[in-house]
């Protein structure tokens, strides 16, 4: 048995590479994952491999019942509508919730504050901080006393550069966020931290990475990677072991904190 065994998580943006090593590492510890990503083909792939991987993991006996510990819903986390839909599915097929891990998020573009397009600022606060919050105030009432919610904020959330006003911006505010619902979750020893990665080697950082590298004029990734006191990207598995950490017992006395996993970029 795994140290998830039982329990019941929800993880958003989970078709994405961090969300999905982290539900595929829950699931082989025992869980139950829902998947929640609004790219629909892309959740339904990821989905259907992670389902029969939890089948495998069992070596062949009650593969069926493996598989079954794993779902998808797709939503738009920004959507009240929409998180009370995947919600209340996970509900449906298993009971109350145990772990949050909310993760789903964008990146917006990179350009100078004066220059920073309105409406890609108010999309990003939109997933990023709106989705989080949805997440909590709808999925609190939903879940056991005793659980985990994990919040991803970024290295993003505790420093800055310039051209990233609303991912810095919204990445610290998953912070503030975080530590309120901490204090209001406290009373029924509800845990709420914040997972912090730095860059990380996926196509979502690939993405900022070419934009990073078109304005500076050098290769964003090895200017990135002089940053890191560990010289390299993180791969999304070893971003995954410490969601696992906050979501299980192991971190029981751990609440309001921000979870650096970032090479050492931030020291």
């Amino acid at each position: 048995m795994g140290i998830m065994s039982g329990k019941t998580c929800v993880v958003t943006g989970g078709a994405g590479s961090i969300g999905l090593a982290a539900a595929s590492l829950l699931a082989r510890e025992g869980a139950r994952v829902m998947l929640v990503d609004r790219r629909l083909e892309e959740l339904e792939r990821v989905a259907a491999g992670l389902a029969a991987a939890a089948g495998e993991s069992e070596n062949g006996t009650d593969a069926d019942a493996a598989a079954d510990r794993v779902a998808a819903v797709c939503a738009d986390v920004s959507k009240a509508e929409d998180t009370r839909r995947y919600f209340d599915e996970t509900v449906r097929r298993w009971g109350k919730i145990d772990v949050l891990f909310s993760h789903a998020g964008i990146s917006g573009v990179l350009a100078p504050v004066t220059e920073y397009p309105e409406d890609v600022f108010d999309n990003v606060m939109a997933v990023n901080v709106r989705g989080s919050f949805l997440a909590c105030k709808y999925g609190l009432p939903l879940m056991n006393d005793g659980g985990s919610i994990i919040i991803t904020s970024s290295i993003m959330g505790v420093t800055a550069d310039p051209g990233v006003a609303a991912y810095a911006t919204s990445k610290h505010a998953l912070v503030g966020l975080a530590k309120v619902v901490a204090k209001d979750a406290a009373a029924r020893n509800i845990r709420v931290n914040v997972l912090a990665p730095g860059p990380t080697d996926n196509a979502f950082q690939s993405d900022i990475e070419k934009k990073l590298t078109q304005i500076v004029g050098e290769d964003g990734t090895e200017m990135l990677n002089r940053a890191i006191t560990l010289g390299r990207h993180g791969q999304p598995e070893e971003i995954a072991q410490m969601v696992l950490f906050l979501a299980s017992d192991c971190s029981s006395f751990s609440t309001g904190s921000v979870f650096m996993v970032d090479g050492g970029m931030g020291i």
